[in-house]
């Protein structure tokens, strides 16, 4: 039989498996494993009954909070982890005749690994005006608050207090559908106590960000999508960090899994390292504000220079597509600065969708609506012949046998795909034209295509490991037995149970009574064993 090896040991390692098996057959050794046994029972039962300890729920919401103070030397004064998070600030600057530039700077930041970008700056503005004014216990009291949050479940509808207000918000989950908002309504009656109500946690506002480049948002995203190093050159901290999310966000669902710094200052840690001109820009999208950064970046391939985003219901000029020579000086003018040359034509449809929008005054949300929908429905279009062409690399579920390892996923061949194209490509659901196989071919050599085709692999092999768990399920293992030796019975029964620890360490997509009816297997097997050998099974734990 090979059915599997025991799980998570290397060369020379020793387990359950080899413990068990020496049992069968040299039964001295059941009591030195017993005892074994009885020492994991006394470890569990010393760590029951704790329930969540201090700042536990707060964990889960937010890493830390920082009072972040400007030094004219140093910069910002703090030191952030080497595992990325998130950074949501609120900076305040007054004017104080008796410091050396003659004001007081000091920022407000949470800390979170979580992009709930729209959702934390609105906590900022309930919480950050009045810590200026009353300090550290005002801070530490909204710090309690957040601490008995329930935490951030995938679809959950939450009702969260801070400081006297409480919002509404839904957590979004991996199948939502970008610009839809999936939060219940409830009447106005029962809605009495709730203070602010937020149809989304982490979207931007598209629109107001692709407003000065919206001619170009399809070139832009051809630039996201393919992992182009790409710099955005704005007027302030806020206006860089919207746009950088914001082309961050233009190729959903697809995630991006490039770097991207919304914020880059001279004082971060890869300063050298992007600016240097003896080794190409990496794939990362850069949000700067700092003029120096015109001259040390003019090596980069793409950058966007915008000013200043207009408030709603204003359109500033469409900046124009120039050649990377003509950015110079510090003073140069808003434009898209590349030679790149997009692979699909220029879609004329959305340009004047938006431009009637313009021109009717239609509100930004609703520019945004049509902008992401047209994102959307391009990303779609491009996706849908990668997901059916690896779709097929599944093999065939008559191939999965009980009694042998789960078969190997097929390997993806470029040509292969490429040739699926012809006849199943996104002339089926777009009307864009262009190089489609050219898009296609960069895209492949792409850390976007690298990290989607590495989270599709995982889910599917999890999905085979699913299923040698449900043809297991099916098998008369009580049969089997009977046609087996002691030896070979207790080697099935903990490679089961380290079957069913690996469904519940990596979250395998199966059905609980799935999950049931193989430990009913491992229960049934074991009381048909000797009663020494069952002590042992029974007390030995799944490693």
């Amino acid at each position: 039989m090979a059915l599997l090896g025991p799980a998570g040991l290397g060369p020379g390692s020793r387990g359950p498996l080899d413990e068990a098996v020496e049992v069968a057959e040299r039964r001295e050794a059941s009591a030195l494993v017993a005892a074994g046994a009885a020492l994991e029972d006394d470890e569990e039962d010393d760590g029951r009954g704790r329930g969540l300890l201090r700042w536990d729920s707060f964990s889960a919401w937010l890493h830390c909070v920082c009072v972040v103070g400007f030094d004219l030397e140093l910069g910002q004064a703090v030191e952030k982890d080497p595992a990325y998070f998130y950074g949501y600030v609120y900076f305040r600057q007054v004017r104080d005749k008796t410091l050396k530039r003659g004001y007081f700077q000091k920022s407000l930041v949470l800390i979170s690994k979580l992009p709930y970008i729209h959702f934390f700056h609105t906590v900022l503005k309930q919480i950050a005006p009045e810590y200026f004014e009353k300090n550290e216990p005002y801070l530490e009291a909204a710090c309690n608050d957040v601490d008995r949050w329930p935490a951030p479940v995938p679809g959950k509808t939450l009702h969260l207090p801070i400081m006297g207000v409480v919002m509404k918000v839904r957590i979004p989950t991996c199948h939502d559908k970008p610009g839809t908002t999936q939060i219940v309504q409830l009447t106005q009656q029962a809605d009495t106590n709730i203070s602010v109500i937020l149809p989304t946690v982490h979207e931007v506002d598209l629109f107001r960000c692709f407003c000065p480049v919206f001619l170009h948002s399809q070139m832009l995203w051809e630039l996201v999508l393919l992992g182009e190093p790409l710099v955005v050159m704005a007027p302030s901290p806020s206006e860089s960090s919207e746009t950088v999310l914001a082309l961050v966000n233009c190729i959903s669902p697809l995630k991006y899994f490039s770097d991207f710094r919304p914020y880059f200052t001279i004082h971060d840690s890869e300063f050298k390292e992007y600016t240097t001109r003896t080794q190409a820009p990496p794939s990362v999208i850069l949000g700067v504000t700092n003029p120096f950064f015109a001259k040390t970046l003019q090596h980069w391939p793409h950058i966007i220079r915008i000013g200043d985003l207009k408030p709603a219901g204003e359109i500033p000029k469409q900046v124009k597509v120039k050649k990377l020579k003509n950015l110079k000086t510090l003073d140069s003018k808003p434009g898209v600065y590349t030679s790149y040359k997009p692979y699909l034509n220029r879609d004329e449809e959305i340009i004047k969708q938006l431009q009637k929008g313009v021109q009717q005054k239609r509100p930004s949300e609703a520019q945004s609506v049509i902008l992401r929908r047209y994102f959307l429905e391009l990303t779609q279009s491009f996706i849908i012949p990668l997901e059916r062409y690896v779709a097929s690399l599944m093999p065939l579920q008559k191939s999965i046998s009980p009694w042998k390892s789960p078969p190997q996923l097929r390997q993806f061949l470029p040509e292969e795909f490429m040739k699926t194209l012809e006849k199943t490509g996104p002339q089926l659901t777009s009307r864009i034209k262009g190089d489609w196989i050219g898009l296609y071919k960069h895209f492949l050599k792409s850390p976007n295509f690298d990290g989607w085709f590495k989270a599709r692999r995982k889910e599917m092999t999890q999905k085979l490991e699913a299923l040698h768990l449900e043809a297991l399920c099916e098998e008369d293992l009580l049969l089997w037995i009977q046609k087996h030796t002691e030896v070979e019975t207790v080697d099935l029964v903990l490679k089961l149970k380290n079957k069913l620890l690996q469904a519940d360490r990596e979250h395998l997509p199966v059905k609980p009574d799935t999950v049931e009816k193989l430990r009913t297997h491992i229960d049934a097997i074991i009381l048909a064993l000797p009663e020494d050998l069952q002590g042992i099974l029974l007390k030995t734990g799944m490693t």
